[in-house]
């Protein structure tokens, strides 16, 4: 994509008048661009690596508990289909009631298992937003220590230099002013209570 853009400018200049080339060349400076693998800088700097420890081991827990209820569960839902009484008296009555409670807490298992995995996205996108925060200023720093106008992510370039990529170096400069990331996030702010209607007269 670069190289096209490149060989349209050229093209293009090719057509202006000699006259007007000199202030062409003022209003289109030479680009400098740097590049960053962020998904590098989340995998291995030490913050990440930290960060994926733990979060594996909160995955793990939730992966242990998916499988204990499912066990659990299964097993009590197999043994209370099996012995449903066929005519109605008070053994179904009572049958009825235990299928009740058994539907509920199959519920609450389901409610329990998606407020995990939702605390647990919570905790990774907490953990990608402290690198990020701490990441961009760095970034900012070297483009300006290397004289670029363009910092681009990894993902969006077909192919580059070595010599464009700072990977290391940003990576090398967040162990030291990020050593370590919080997998909690903050609590949400508790929601403001609705104003009282005021007492009629």
């Amino acid at each position: 994509m670069k190289k096209l853009l490149i060989s349209l400018v050229l093209g293009t200049s090719a057509l202006i008048a000699p006259v007007l080339a000199p202030a062409a060349a003022q209003t289109l400076p030479a680009a400098v661009v740097i590049v960053v693998d962020m998904d590098q800088v989340f995998a291995n700097s030490a913050a990440g690596k930290q960060a994926q420890t733990e979060l594996k081991a909160k995955l793990d827990a939730i992966q242990a508990r998916v499988t204990q209820l499912r066990q659990s569960l299964g097993t009590e839902e197999q043994q209370l289909g099996q012995s449903r009484p066929q005519a109605a008296g008070p053994a179904l009555t009572a049958w009825e009631t235990k299928a009740r409670d058994f539907t509920a807490r199959k519920t609450q298992a389901e409610q329990e298992v998606q407020k995990r995995e939702q605390d647990f996205q919570a905790a990774r996108q907490y953990v990608l937003k402290q690198i990020n925060d701490a990441a961009q200023p760095i970034i900012t720093a070297v483009m300006r220590e290397r004289g670029a106008s363009i910092a681009l992510a990894q993902g969006a370039t077909l192919q580059n230099s070595a010599s464009l990529d700072v990977t290391a170096d940003i990576i090398a400069r967040i162990d030291k002013a990020l050593p370590r990331v919080s997998t909690t996030p903050p609590a949400a702010p508790a929601a403001a209570a609705p104003a009282a209607a005021p007492a009629p007269r």
